[in-house]
């Protein structure tokens, strides 16, 4: 128990916003910085976007690190996310090319989907288990926003691939930062509007 307990201590949400949202918009940042430059080591000449990605890597692991340090608590969706950050972003610079950290967002946004649409076929919905605590509501309610967040991650999933195949590095960086998660933001935020009478009142509240 006392175990269980520890991986909840409080922590300042401003803060953890800047340690979730920090490290994407560091990568921004860098790339916007160096984009144009080109960095040559051990005989091989690596582009503004290969050096912004590797930089992005351990500054992700580390604000995941501080996250960790002082919730005592990691997610399993934030470590699947650094673990495919890191498998990616290691190809990347292995190959010296954009290509796999690019697809990464497609194959996390597919991978999202399979496994939302994996629990519908047995009639659940994984994501009530992630986020009945913070959004309590009924079953039916459930259902119906895991068949529209599969879809939702299916269609992020087709995009990402439109956009990474069809237009500039920099188009991509920005849809990658900003584009997608408001989206997603958005998408999410209509949903809890439309599907309000699923709903369930927090217990002893009043009326």
């Amino acid at each position: 128990m006392a175990g269980t307990m520890a991986k909840h201590k409080p922590i300042n949400p401003i803060l953890k916003q800047v340690l979730e949202l920090g490290p994407p918009l560091a990568f921004f940042g860098i790339y916007m910085v160096i984009r144009d430059n080109s960095y040559h080591w051990n005989g091989t000449d690596y582009s503004g976007f290969i050096v912004a990605t590797i930089v992005f890597v351990p500054i992700m692991l580390g604000a995941m690190a501080v996250l960790w340090r002082l919730t005592g608590h990691i997610s399993r969706l934030q470590v699947f996310t650094a673990f495919m950050v890191i498998f990616f972003g290691g190809l990347t610079a292995w190959f010296n090319d954009e290509r796999f950290f690019k697809m990464k967002t497609s194959i996390v946004y597919g991978v999202f989907a399979g496994i939302l649409g994996v629990g519908l076929l047995q009639g659940r919905s994984y994501l009530a288990y992630v986020m009945a605590e913070m959004l309590p509501m009924q079953e039916a309610g459930w259902m119906i926003l895991t068949r529209r967040l599969c879809l939702g991650f299916v269609v992020l999933a087709g995009a990402n691939e439109v956009v990474w195949r069809t237009m500039s590095d920099d188009t991509w960086v920005k849809i990658e930062t900003f584009g997608f998660p408001i989206a997603l933001f958005a998408f999410l935020w209509w949903q809890v509007v439309q599907l309000q009478h699923y709903m369930i009142d927090p217990p002893g509240k009043d009326g």
